[in-house]
């Protein structure tokens, strides 16, 4: 199932907080390009996480849409919105009542946690120099220009280190 990148990125941050990793809108981007990868790799039909197109911009791959909602933020760790949280009459914040939280996937919501899991102790910055290295960013990327990182580029290379 093909997911809405801004339902993948609040879950990222929803899990990322419940965990206490701490997640700026620079690596949340470089987590949706590895949840992209992670995917493509492990779903039987090779299919992606979301439809929303990843781009090669200066300091890696970028979800342009995701980018936008988050860039007001800056630098600073990103926070599961206080409108998407449900109180209950005992004032405990409920997170299950969350629309991203039931429309993934049990099965992809695990995915999406070892990928948060396996980068947690990354910093945006060693996310950012890990992806320039890689081959979908280097061949796509272009100076002064918008150019898009493939799924099929990000699958062969992937697959080709697995």
């Amino acid at each position: 199932m093909l997911y809405d990148v801004l339902d993948v990125c609040r879950y990222v941050i929803y899990y990322s907080e419940k965990k206490d990793y701490g997640i700026s809108n620079l690596k949340l981007q470089k987590i949706l390009y590895f949840v992209q990868a992670y995917f493509m790799l492990e779903n039987k039909d090779h299919a992606p996480c979301f439809y929303e197109k990843i781009e090669a911009w200066d300091f890696g791959p970028v979800v342009p849409e995701a980018y936008k909602v988050y860039a007001r933020f800056g630098g600073c760790d990103l926070h599961v919105a206080e409108s998407d949280i449900d109180i209950d009459e005992d004032d405990h914040r409920n997170f299950h009542g969350l629309r991203y939280y039931d429309i993934i996937d049990n099965f992809d919501k695990e995915l999406i946690n070892r990928v948060i899991d396996r980068f947690a102790d990354y910093t945006a910055t060693d996310l950012v120099s890990l992806t320039l290295c890689q081959r979908p960013w280097k061949d796509a990327y272009n100076p002064y220009q918008i150019n898009e990182i493939t799924t099929n580029a990000i699958r062969r290379y992937f697959s080709a280190a697995k």
